[in-house]
């Protein structure tokens, strides 16, 4: 007997220009959901011109039940000069709240591993907040390992452009 961990007619499909409102819209219930709502500038501009102009930065899968979108997934590659490939980094997975448990989450990191293997990836990275245990344990329990080794560094705004208007040194 075969058990499917999540509903028979949830799909996954590659997101495409017209689905940018949508995109906007979920981005804006994981941003509620990790209390950083506050923190949302992205628009339906800057996402059209950043996922779907000249130079993508980034794909995004949706997925739906019954035709309804239910969450998505927005990932990039990145690159492992240790394992001399690119992998796939998953910036954000979000899954509306009346669909988690469903297995919602799991068929989108299911289809983000078979793009990895299909792409001759050597890996599948992101990250989640200290605070998010459901999301943690969810995550342990597809065995996926915690980087314990590791500490996230980020510039941004201000910061950004402060150390990039610096002067380099010639000497």
């Amino acid at each position: 007997m075969v058990y499917r961990l999540y509903p028979m007619d949830t799909t996954i499909r590659s997101a495409t220009e017209g689905d940018v409102a949508l995109i906007l819209e979920l981005i804006r219930g994981l941003a509620e959901y990790e209390r950083l709502a506050h923190e949302v500038t992205a628009t339906e501009a800057t996402l059209r011109t950043s996922l779907f102009g000249a130079t993508p930065g980034a794909e995004v899968v949706i997925a739906e039940s019954g035709g309804e979108p239910v969450g998505f997934a927005l990932f990039f590659h990145n690159f492992s000069t240790f394992v001399g490939k690119r992998g796939i980094y998953l910036e954000d997975l979000f899954v509306k709240p009346a669909w988690r448990g469903k297995g919602v989450g799991r068929r989108l990191l299911v289809h983000l591993a078979q793009l990895a293997v299909e792409r001759d990836c050597g890996r599948l990275e992101w990250a989640v907040l200290d605070w998010n245990e459901p999301a943690i344990s969810f995550y342990r329990g597809l065995g996926a390992q915690p980087m314990h080794d590791w500490t996230v560094f980020r510039l941004a705004g201000d910061t950004l452009y402060q150390l990039a208007a610096e002067r380099a040194e010639t000497r």
